[in-house]
């Protein structure tokens, strides 16, 4: 499965940049995995989510859905007719039913990096390709799996995910996870999500988050002008904005350790030194939002259990190649068709001519995705 650690408006919403990265990691255990026990909670946990679907006519025409229910899963109708009619996303069954899991989210993500890399494993998977994270149904057997990369030396990350995508292997639901967010994040991950199964290159979590968190933001900011809410359009692009100067200063952090870790100094040097470039990024993120008056409950709790080299990879794999993107988006007069083929055109080239064009700094720091 796809899964996802930071969604759409979820870049610019208060609860934080992380949501995108949030909802895309699960497509990938479930097609496949490393180990019988990891695909029989993959396929199991794939089985419950699809057997709790009901379609959303049903569940709004219901007179014992709740109203609050009824409400989001009017929104959801809406924002899916105009994902394929104004954004030209998939016309398909996905998001055209609703699914009650009873649990906060869907699959927790395992995130793992070597103490002194930024570049996080992978694993492979026949329809996915390779990843940069594991995803797994139940949080408990997230943890263990996190435990064990944390023995063998690793740095490690664990977030909760929402949504995911089967890249339209499955017809997937709407989550009740979903349905914890605001209607600018809801309608963003379901953006998110259908960008997922319109493009999609195996082996580059890099390019594959970063168009689809282009998608995202760019199908957002069209969904809000068509809703005439001039105020929200306001506040996104006030959030965005303030989101990409954050990630810029996560960004220069990353800077920071990578020149360390290619410094060559004796290991108990790296290690004293990561530890106080960690800790100065945790005070600068602190500083930032005090400025700016605003709270990202998730990075928040990422600064108090510790920054590592598992989280700051996770925002680099949905971040680092936007930038590229979005100028072939403008270069395109905004025009979403000629986006999506000038996609399809850089696509078809090599991993490496792609995070040339697209995002140097990575493909400068990064090997190629590789299984573990």
């Amino acid at each position: 499965m796809v899964t996802e650690t930071f969604t759409a408006s979820a870049r610019g919403a208060l609860t934080g940049p992380p949501l995108r990265a949030l909802a895309a990691l699960v497509t990938a255990s479930l097609l496949a995995g490393c180990g019988t026990a990891y695909v029989w909670q993959a396929t199991s946990g794939e089985y419950h989510v699809l057997h709790a679907r009901e379609p959303i006519a049903k569940v709004i025409a219901d007179p014992a859905t709740k109203p609050a229910v009824r409400e989001r899963l009017e929104v959801v109708e809406s924002a899916r007719k105009f994902a394929s009619a104004d954004l030209g996303l998939p016309d398909n069954k996905s998001y055209t039913s609703y699914a009650d899991i009873g649990r906060p989210y869907v699959v927790w993500n395992v995130v793992a990096a070597p103490e002194f890399s930024l570049t996080p494993h992978h694993w492979c998977f026949p329809v996915a390709g390779c990843v940069a994270y594991r995803g797994y149904f139940s949080e408990e057997q997230a943890r263990a799996f996190a435990a064990h990369r944390a023995v063998a030396g690793d740095d490690v990350a664990i977030d909760g995910v929402p949504a995911y995508s089967t890249l339209g292997k499955f017809a997937d639901p709407v989550l009740s996870s979903m349905l914890r967010y605001g209607d600018d994040e809801l309608v963003a991950m379901i953006f998110h999500e259908l960008a997922h199964q319109l493009i999609y290159v195996k082996d580059d979590s890099a390019f594959n988050e970063a168009f689809a968190t282009t998608v995202e933001d760019a199908g957002l900011e069209r969904w809000l002008k068509a809703q005439g809410k001039p105020e929200r359009m306001a506040q996104f692009l006030k959030e965005q904005e303030r989101a990409q100067r954050l990630i810029e200063l996560l960004a220069a952090g990353r800077a920071e350790l990578i020149r360390l870790y290619g410094s060559g100094v004796p290991p108990a040097v790296m290690r004293e030194r990561k530890a106080a470039i960690l800790h100065q990024l945790g005070v600068r993120i602190a500083a930032f939002e005090r400025t700016e008056g605003v709270s990202y409950p998730l990075y928040d709790e990422w600064v108090s259990k510790g920054l590592n080299n598992a989280r700051l990879a996770s925002v680099a794999t949905y971040y680092d190649c936007v930038p590229g993107l979005m100028k072939i988006l403008a270069q395109e007069d905004n025009d979403l068709p000629r986006f999506y083929a000038a996609v399809r055109e850089l696509a078809g080239r090599t991993r490496a001519a792609r995070h040339a064009q697209l995002c140097p700094a990575d493909a400068a720091t990064e090997q190629d995705d590789a299984g573990d």
